[in-house]
């Protein structure tokens, strides 16, 4: 059996992908997921589904989902996945496995490969990772403050494969090809001076020396207005460079 979190949440076996619609279920799901193989507390699910003011009797609604939740994940000859313990529940992993561990893997491999100065193998990592998203994680579940917590880490390491990708395919050359990428990534995060950077890059490697400045400039003004900061020391610096070209 296999977990999908990486866009709307799904259960993958070998007849198929099935989709949680029951709101509870998918909740209770996403966070003994995200707290997999350690124990979740009652208190902890009644706040990830219902926020700070929770109905009365909320105890026999969770056994209700936890019962319900453990029919929808039985397999033949498998072991339960969910384990009851004193206070709360568990779900073991032991013999699955969710693609948010494949981009984990996908993830660490491009690094160490980036690292060791083999760009080719470290952008076809990273692509491997980023073309396993489907959309927003989690994606047919309303988050709790658990899942926000966990979204938030997972959103930071998206960006930060995105940013390694296009560190990778500029080393190898592949300026021209990731303008459109690039210009993409800092209309979605405008904060992100790395991506700024990038693009003025790639585009100064494509003889476009006007439009990179152009995009210093309109990282200047996004940052003083959003932020009141100047762009940083490498977006300055690859100004002047420019610059000197020109």
């Amino acid at each position: 059996m296999r977990y999908e979190i990486l866009g709307p949440l799904h259960v993958v076996d070998e007849k198929g992908s099935s989709l949680l619609r029951a709101q509870k279920l998918a909740t209770v799901l996403a966070v003994l997921l995200i707290r997999s193989d350690q124990v979740v507390v009652a208190d902890q699910l009644t706040r990830e589904i219902w926020g700070e003011l929770p109905p009365r009797r909320t105890t026999a609604s969770i056994y209700v989902c936890i019962s319900r939740l453990r029919k929808f994940l039985s397999r033949p000859g498998q072991p339960d996945p969910i384990v009851t313990r004193p206070g709360g529940y568990m779900l073991r992993r032991a013999s699955s496995e969710c693609d948010f561990d494949v981009f984990q893997r996908l993830v660490a491999d491009g690094r160490k490969c980036l690292r060791g100065g083999e760009p080719a193998a470290a952008a076809t990592r990273f692509e491997q990772a980023l073309a396993l998203w489907r959309g927003p994680a989690f994606g047919n579940v309303q988050p709790g403050p658990i899942m926000a917590g966990f979204l938030k880490r997972l959103a930071e390491m998206r960006i930060e494969c995105a940013e390694m990708s296009a560190e990778a395919q500029l080393e190898l050359g592949r300026h021209r090809e990731l303008v459109g990428r690039l210009r993409s990534l800092v209309d979605e995060f405008p904060l992100r001076e790395t991506f700024y950077g990038q693009l003025m890059l790639a585009l100064y490697r494509s003889d476009r020396k006007s439009e990179a400045l152009g995009i210093y400039e309109s990282a200047r003004r996004v940052l003083d207005r959003e932020l009141g900061l100047e762009p940083g020391r490498k977006l300055r610096e690859l100004r002047h460079t420019v610059l000197a070209s020109t």
